[in-house]
């Protein structure tokens, strides 16, 4: 059971070296943002962090509270 922020990340950075989110280009560049002053995730990471969030807290590996919290 995951209980921090930092933990479901590494998680997450973890299962994406495994290659569990292929053939989705999930990748840990980022890009500029939408007004260029500052960097976000690729839109398939974000996606795919979000459906693997979900996942575990369908699971109950997360809590609801953690699942609506948890930024990449």
């Amino acid at each position: 059971m995951y209980t921090t922020q930092k933990q479901i990340r590494a998680a997450f950075w973890a299962a994406a070296k495994r290659g569990e989110f292929q053939p989705l280009c999930v990748t840990s560049k980022q890009i500029a943002n939408y007004s260029g002053n500052g960097k976000m995730h690729t839109t398939d990471t974000r996606c795919a962090f979000v459906d693997w969030l979900d996942g575990l807290s369908k699971s109950g590996e997360v809590s609801d509270d953690l699942a609506n919290r948890a930024t990449l």
